[in-house]
């Protein structure tokens, strides 16, 4: 036995359901008459210049940065190597990366920050792991990014550290071990 609820479609008593029925459906009935749709035109009100804010994002202007704007340098291997052995009178952070590494544009966004506080005092510069394969591979580069902070003084062991690294991390390496 089916059971009828007006606006829905029939389904046997026991399923308890109610599916919208649809206008094209010629075995429903309505019992109550269709709602009337009213087309009033919707005014917007017209806002003067002097009330309103211009967007923010376009608001700023728009600066390009490029290469010459970071204090952190990407440089190549053979850069990197007549850093290292040269002499120095600050520290060298080298940071291994890779553009499609995600912690490593955290890392540079914090390794950044770091430059410009230790601009005098330390030298920052970055490696893209994907454009000097060899160098990485000589440097047993497993995880990116990863730092090697390399002191002055040529008898001290350099430091190696893999994955993202707090700042505060960083910072006590250059001041402490350094």
């Amino acid at each position: 036995m089916a059971m009828v609820i007006p606006g829905c479609l029939s389904f046997p008593a026991s399923s308890g359901s109610c599916l919208p029925s649809s206008p094209a459906s010629p075995s429903v009935s309505f019992s109550r008459p269709a709602a009337r749709l009213s087309t009033t035109p919707l005014s917007v009100p017209r806002l003067s210049s002097s009330n309103v804010r211009p967007n923010i994002a376009f608001a700023v202007s728009k600066k390009t940065y490029i290469e010459e704007d970071y204090l952190v340098k990407k440089m190549s291997a053979k850069e990197v190597e007549e850093i290292v052995k040269g002499d120095r009178s600050i520290p060298v952070i080298v940071d291994f990366y890779a553009t499609w590494c995600g912690p490593c544009i955290l890392m540079a966004q914090e390794l950044e920050m770091l430059a410009v506080e230790y601009e005098q005092n330390a030298l920052f510069i970055k490696v893209d792991t994907d454009d000097e394969y060899e160098l990485a591979q000589d440097m047993q580069i497993r995880g990116l990014p990863t730092l090697y902070f390399i002191s002055p003084d040529p008898n001290k062991n350099a430091i190696r550290v893999e994955g993202l690294v707090p700042r505060e991390m960083i910072k006590n390496i250059i001041d402490n071990e350094m």
